[in-house]
């Protein structure tokens, strides 16, 4: 498939879904569709056309995107239209569900006759704005190695996974660890608080050692300046631990850290935090759920 001139249609323009559209909108001609209809400005003057509907955008798109919140948002387009459009298509999901419905929707291009590729992507808003996301590809290979070109303005990397349902089971497993580091470093913060540590010289400590990471020189300072604007929200952060619970009881992995986060992240989007950055369960261990 060549990158130029490929046309792209893409569904879901919240969070993640806005930045990954325009980097795609940069470099192909594209069409675009959101329920909410403010999301459509920046795309517009990145030259997107505004679909009237979803099955609006597959017609006129080679390669369709979508990018929403769960499970019953994708499957709320999948109509007659929808499908009557997605014939010689491919359509890529990039949000994260569970791998029944991942199933469940490939069979559905399939039956319409296009092509179905997962790629949930690991990393929050920043890493989409840079085009650094990862993406997980699962699928027919054939069909993940002509995209290739297309998801190249997206990513720092697009690994091939398996067959339909391994890039999902492969960000379950990344997600587990992104879960339990968040959590740990809100505690590990709190410890140093709470012994009258100060933040500037534990964020320098941190830094320096083998423990730092890209996430934690983020994550860190913007926890010690309690700025919780979403880069990934609580509430997507607590959808995850759900998948992952659940992907885990299938298989009969012990998960015992992430049963904690499920409980954590549980308490903290009820105390209203589901729209603030996931590092806000923080405010759960320093007992001011208000600030």
């Amino acid at each position: 498939m060549s990158r130029a001139g490929t046309r792209i249609g893409f569904i879901g323009l919240g969070m993640m879904g806005q930045p990954m559209a325009l980097n795609l909108a940069r470099h192909f001609p594209m069409t675009i569709w959101n329920r909410t209809p403010s999301k459509f400005s920046p795309l517009v003057r990145a030259g997107a056309r505004v679909g009237t509907s979803p099955s609006h955008v597959v017609r006129e798109s080679e390669v369709i995107f979508t990018m929403l919140f769960d499970a019953s948002a994708i499957e709320s387009l999948l109509n007659d239209d929808f499908s009557q459009a997605l014939r010689g298509k491919i359509l890529v999901n990039t949000s994260s569900v569970p791998v029944d419905f991942s199933l469940k929707l490939a069979s559905f291009v399939h039956n319409a006759g296009g092509d179905f590729v997962e790629m949930p992507v690991s990393g929050s808003k920043v890493p989409a704005e840079q085009g650094k996301l990862v993406g997980m590809m699962a699928g027919d290979r054939d069909v993940a190695e002509r995209i290739r070109p297309v998801v190249e303005p997206l990513t720092a990397a697009a690994v091939y996974c398996g067959p339909v349902g391994s890039g999902l089971k492969m960000k379950y497993a990344i997600n587990l660890y992104l879960v339990a580091i968040t959590a740990g470093l809100a505690e590990s913060m709190n410890l140093a608080r709470a012994q009258g540590l100060n933040l500037e010289a534990f964020n320098q400590v941190l830094s320096a050692g083998p423990l730092a990471s890209p996430y934690s020189n983020v994550k860190v300072p913007r926890m010690i300046n309690e700025d919780w604007s979403a880069q990934a929200s609580l509430k997507d952060c607590y959808n995850s631990t759900l998948l992952i619970q659940s992907a885990a009881q299938e298989v009969g992995a012990r998960i015992p850290i992430t049963q904690l986060c499920v409980e954590l992240y549980r308490q903290a989007k009820e105390t209203e935090l589901g729209e603030e950055d996931m590092t806000a369960v923080a405010k759960l261990f320093t007992n001011t759920p208000d600030n």
